[in-house]
């Protein structure tokens, strides 16, 4: 869930769910941030000290994670599948949808991310034989296209 200050109690009810209901059957570690829900199914803190993040996640199989830049790009840099569920205003989960627009213009501009803006269409996802593809992360590349793409923006 990243660090920011407004829960995201939709993605962690969401997973927490499917978990109970055995469509995950993996082990699920959530860092739960400022959100009050509670997971019944799978284990979870607050926050969990950077070093030991990056632990779990060169372990996982897929993190699932929120629009944050820093929170997709970390599992990819190790060649990770991800999936972005951004952040929505209208579920309190941010001041705007900066994260909905912005992986959507990632999208459209050829740096491809998984992501669901419908948090129902999560155990479909999952359901799926290969849920995430790995992007072909290559840093340097990567971090020019997106650079490029971050000063149109701007411009």
């Amino acid at each position: 869930m990243g660090t920011h200050e407004q829960q995201f109690n939709r993605l962690l009810k969401a997973v927490d769910e499917l978990k109970g209901k055995g469509v995950i059957q993996e082990e699920v570690i959530m860092q739960t941030g400022y959100s009050d829900y509670q997971p019944r199914y799978c284990q979870a803190q607050a926050f969990i000290p950077y070093d030991d993040l990056v632990a779990l996640i060169k372990k996982a199989r897929l993190t699932i994670t929120h629009g944050g830049p820093s929170s997709f790009l970390l599992p990819l840099s190790f060649k990770k599948q991800v999936l972005v569920v951004p952040r929505q205003k209208e579920y309190g989960e941010h001041i705007n949808n900066h994260q909905v627009e912005f992986i959507e213009y990632l999208n459209q501009h050829n740096l491809v991310i998984p992501y669901l803006k419908d948090i129902s269409q999560l155990e479909h996802y999952l359901n799926q034989a290969t849920p995430v593809a790995v992007y072909p992360f290559n840093n340097q590349q990567f971090n020019q296209a997106f650079k490029k793409e971050v000063d149109q923006l701007f411009d």
